[in-house]
């Protein structure tokens, strides 16, 4: 019976506080752990479509919306890009001014080549003109890549010639600090500008932009932005008492004058 109850015992401790060799295949399923408020690291190197050297820290002069995509990827990378591309013509903010995109690649064996040949693609896909700066297309060595990957919370597993890997996009402020995830293949605009928006704040922002914060909230577990109607009619209402206060006092004023 003794024997019985300290099975019992390791067992649930082993339950509760999994070991390394568990907790290490938990990690190598593909998803996303969030990292928000981290910073990406600023000394990541990689190579542009141009084959020209990109340092991760020369990124990071806008808000960025980062996307981890492998390019000879068939299925969930291309309607993600495409998801990508709808929202951002559909969207009031200019690219290379108000924010830069980042797609990089998780397969080391990709080339710049095979980089620039998927720009192309989505770059024509779009109704919009991109400048050659507004949206780099990234590959880079092992070593960079799980940098990367580790600091942004991204998970993904080789299974011979393809990936499992989540589908989300990574938001990050000017300083590379990781603000939001939008997760799936298709985005909202306004999701997608919100979360922009948000990832500016501390710098000088459209006005619009604060007052669009002000009435969205993001709610985590449906993962979009909401209308916030509590805080908006209670601003309305606040507002709406103060005027009328100011109503009464003005008219009390007056009529006393004119007594």
């Amino acid at each position: 019976m003794n024997k019985l109850f300290a099975a019992l015992i390791i067992i649930a401790v082993l339950l509760l506080y999994p070991g390394d060799s568990m907790q290490a295949g938990v990690e190598q399923q593909a998803g996303i752990d969030e990292k928000l408020g981290q910073h990406i690291p600023p000394d990541l190197n990689f190579v542009d479509e141009s084959s020209g050297r990109v340092l991760s820290k020369d990124l990071f002069t806008r808000p960025v919306i980062l996307s981890l995509i492998y390019y000879n990827c068939r299925h969930i990378c291309p309607e993600l890009l495409t998801g990508l591309t709808e929202a951002l013509d559909a969207m009031d903010l200019e690219e290379g001014k108000d924010f830069s995109l980042v797609t990089v690649s998780f397969d080391e064996t990709d080339t710049p080549e095979l980089a620039l040949k998927t720009k192309d693609n989505y770059v024509t896909l779009s109704k919009k003109e991109y400048r050659n700066e507004a949206w780099k297309f990234l590959t880079g060595d092992k070593e960079n890549i799980m940098r990367l990957t580790e600091a942004a919370g991204f998970r993904f597993k080789r299974e011979k010639d393809r990936f499992t890997h989540p589908s989300s996009l990574i938001i990050l402020s000017p300083e590379g600090k990781i603000t939001r995830y939008l997760y799936g293949t298709t985005f909202l605009p306004r999701d997608l500008a919100m979360a922009v928006y948000e990832a500016s704040e501390g710098r000088s922002g459209k006005s619009v932009g604060r007052l669009l914060l002000y009435c969205f909230s993001y709610d985590p577990e449906g993962r979009t932005y909401v209308f916030n109607i509590l805080k908006v009619t209670g601003t309305v209402t606040i507002l709406f008492a103060i005027t009328f206060i100011l109503y009464l006092n003005v008219s009390s004023r007056s009529f006393r004058i004119k007594r």
